[in-house]
């Protein structure tokens, strides 16, 4: 399973994930957030990380013209859209996006299922609440692409093993406070999710 490790605010954070295997690091362009990062540092921290790591842009409300702007500039390499959207709105990014399904029922999982895409559990703040999915929802069916989130922490992670996610996305469940990650909690959920 890849793994995504969200709400990167520093650049040891950052080094940390990436050292124990992770796969992507998420970085919050939602001023709301307590994990927001302004562009111009997540670009501070993205020039120091070494090559093959997805860096990812999570952003809520927003218009492609700023998307595409905030990528820009702080070297982000996909845009993850936590509102919803048209696919006319998704062809004017020009960076790779991925959709957030923010699911209320089990028939919520099941949309865009032709694309790959983020399954949170729905609450009205948006990420990281730590809120997790009824995981039965998930039982036969196809889950190759899918990048679950919401409520996983390194206790919880290894028993997805069988669903066969494409990866699974923490942000809370691996800090100490909003946008500090536990580095012991990040390198047991990377190895539990890889294992």
């Amino acid at each position: 399973m890849r793994v995504k490790i969200c709400g990167i605010t520093n650049l040891e954070d950052a080094l940390c994930a990436i050292d124990a295997g992770a796969d992507a690091l998420g970085f919050v362009f939602y001023p709301q957030s307590p994990r927001y990062v302004s562009p111009d540092n997540a670009k501070q921290i993205i020039k120091k990380l070494p090559p093959f790591v997805e860096k990812v842009a999570l952003f809520v409300n927003e218009t492609p013209e700023f998307i595409c702007s905030v990528c820009l500039e702080s070297g982000c390499t996909l845009a993850q859209i936590h509102f919803d959207v048209s696919d006319e709105f998704l062809s004017k990014i020009h960076f790779p996006t991925l959709r957030v399904v923010r699911a209320q029922k089990r028939e919520d999982i099941l949309e865009y299922s032709n694309e790959y895409r983020l399954v949170d559990a729905y609450c009205e703040a948006y990420g990281g609440s730590g809120k997790r999915l009824n995981i039965e929802w998930f039982e036969g069916i196809d889950c190759s692409k899918i990048i679950l989130a919401g409520g996983l922490n390194a206790d919880n992670v290894a028993t997805l093993a069988s669903y066969g996610f494409y990866g699974v996305d923490v942000s809370s469940g691996v800090e100490t406070s909003h946008g500090k990650k536990d580095h012991s909690k990040v390198q047991r959920f990377i190895q539990r999710a890889k294992a």
